[in-house]
């Protein structure tokens, strides 16, 4: 988006609180001496509900041994085609942490690039260990081979969106930043479904907290539009934009969980594509599946918006009150 064009008050505010940080020698200056560890540590925190889940590999359909949950090896991502959605989660969530503390650290330039950095420096090795691990228990035949493939293909494209996410949150403008934060949110919910329920079986004592976790996206979307603001173009655009991700999210989810839990159409590809395309439309056309996260997003955001309108309101009036004195 046009940086012209989204240069408003909040984000010329946020530019003169910059230059007058460096003026007057305030501590962000040197804010790239700490964002390589800022990037490890989103990227940790965003392993987090995997970790406390014991982090042992799901069973393996291809697995060459017979082996019992709890005797699967120690692995730092949850390889499975069941488990795609949370492997995106837990490193789209980790990109975003990384990025929301480089934002409020005001990275730029070396301080943003040594940020990605710190991400990628736990996100790759993570990758390797597991694919290393999967690939010594599998059984050695073809479909072995094309199965390890597509988890490692599916997890560097999640890798790199991640690395999208890291720089929109941290160095663009809010219009490119609420992007960033509505990928975020939509990764948030399986994030949180998991460290609420570790064991993904939905039982305990947090059992009953999981029916926030399909509003956990729009929500989370709608306090981003409010805090984006709707004052330019490029924010409206982009807060409609928002609005068709998190419309869009829920039916791809549904989709791919769908097609990929089922063992008998794995073995075809054709049928696995064929099956998510028809549960795809479905989700997406079916009002009552499609019209929730809308309403719920547009709502939140309307109030949040109303809120921060009030808020601009009162500090105008104080601020003339004071000139006026």
């Amino acid at each position: 988006m046009n940086d012209a064009v989204d240069t408003e008050p909040d984000d010329i505010h946020d530019e003169a609180t910059r230059v007058r940080s460096v003026r007057s020698g305030e501590p962000w200056r040197w804010a790239w001496t700490v964002a390589l560890p800022v990037g490890v540590a989103g990227a940790v925190i965003g392993l987090v509900p995997w970790l406390i889940s014991g982090a042992r590999l799901p069973p393996q359909v291809l697995w060459a041994t017979t082996v019992r949950p709890e005797a699967m090896p120690f692995v730092l991502l949850p390889f499975s085609f069941v488990t795609v959605i949370l492997i995106f989660s837990l490193l789209i969530v980790g990109s975003a942490a990384a990025g929301i503390g480089g934002r409020a650290l005001r990275v730029r330039g070396w301080g943003l690039l040594l940020l990605v950095v710190g991400v990628l420096i736990v996100q790759i090795p993570a990758t390797v260990q597991t694919a290393g691990v999967v690939d010594k228990g599998l059984q050695d035949r073809l479909e072995s081979n094309v199965y390890l493939f597509a988890l490692v293909a599916g997890t560097g494209l999640s890798i790199l969106v991640g690395l999208v996410v890291t720089i929109l949150v941290a160095g663009a403008p809010r219009a490119g930043a609420l992007i960033g934060l509505t990928i975020a949110a939509i990764g948030m919910a399986s994030w949180i479904g998991a460290l609420i329920d570790p064991t993904r079986m939905g039982q305990g004592l947090l059992a009953d907290v999981l029916v926030i976790v399909p509003w956990i996206a729009p929500v989370l979307t709608g306090i981003a539009i409010a805090w984006t603001g709707i004052g330019t173009a490029g924010r409206v655009i982009a807060a409609l934009f928002a609005l068709a991700l998190v419309w869009v999210a829920p039916a791809v989810t549904t989709a791919l969980f769908n097609a990929l839990s089922n063992q008998v159409l794995v073995r075809s590809s054709s049928d696995v594509i064929d099956y998510a395309v028809g549960v795809f439309q479905a989700a997406l056309l079916t009002p009552e599946l499609a019209l929730r996260p809308i309403i719920a997003t547009a709502l939140v955001a309307a109030v949040g918006l109303g809120v921060r309108a009030l808020v601009g309101r009162r500090r105008r009036r104080v601020s003339a009150s004071s000139a006026s004195d």
